[in-house]
């Protein structure tokens, strides 16, 4: 049984690999777990689980960051969805069993979370957004990805699971030099971010701030990587 795990960027693939891995590609990091770096946003992620599946990947995980929608949670909190919420209002329910495991392996390592994800099209930069969309949703965190991966699984009917590790909290507002210097596949321009912050110095504090939360968020997506084994074999 091959895992296909799909990561939107660089840096939390770097938590998984050191292999190199283009944008769009997939490799094998051991012998049945096979991880796609996608880019960010549902296409991408559609993309990359339908390249993991066409390679034999017979399970699949949404794997990165992911921000909070309620105040419990904490840069470095994992979150083990039980359901991912669409665009389109649309549930999914990851697998029972795979869900199960993954908590019971993974919450002596780290504080963990379980409730729904929400998907997002674009990064949700204010705080009144996030307190907006838990309000609606009731869902405890978003990202772009995983609802995309997890409509890919549910219609090859595989076991999906999602091991989302928290960045900015609910009552952060994300840096405006964020949005500005971000492209179309989640990367920085270094460039552009540096003018930003030349132009605007006042960001510089939050993003160091930031930067603090998504060392956190890193830290522990590399401790649970230690056991992606054990994480991958739950039947």
């Amino acid at each position: 049984m091959i895992t296909g795990i799909i990561v939107a960027l660089p840096d939390e693939l770097t938590t998984l690999t050191s292999k190199r891995i283009d944008r769009g590609h997939c490799v094998f990091i051991a012998d049945k777990i096979l991880v796609a770096y996608s880019g960010a946003g549902a296409a991408n992620a559609q993309l990359s689980a339908a390249l993991l599946i066409s390679k034999g990947a017979s399970q699949l995980i949404s794997w990165g960051c992911a921000a909070a929608l309620d105040d419990a949670l904490k840069p470095g909190d994992l979150v083990i969805a039980e359901r991912l919420i669409t665009r389109d209002d649309e549930y999914i329910e990851v697998n029972h069993r795979w869900h199960t495991h993954a908590h019971s392996l993974l919450s002596p390592l780290l504080t963990t979370f379980i409730g729904d994800l929400t998907e997002s099209e674009s990064i949700v930069s204010s705080n009144k957004e996030k307190q907006h969309l838990h309000t609606i949703t009731q869902a405890i965190a978003l990202d772009m990805e995983s609802a995309a991966i997890a409509k890919a699984a549910k219609e090859k009917n595989l076991p999906f699971l999602t091991i989302r590790v928290i960045v900015d909290p609910a009552n952060m507002n994300m840096p405006a030099a964020i949005s500005y210097a971000i492209d179309d596949h989640g990367e920085i321009s270094l460039k552009k971010l540096a003018l930003f912050i030349v132009l605007h110095p006042n960001e510089l504090i939050d993003l160091i701030r930031l930067g603090f939360y998504f060392n956190a968020a890193k830290s522990s997506l590399k401790q649970i990587a230690k056991k992606i084994d054990s994480l991958s074999h739950f039947q």
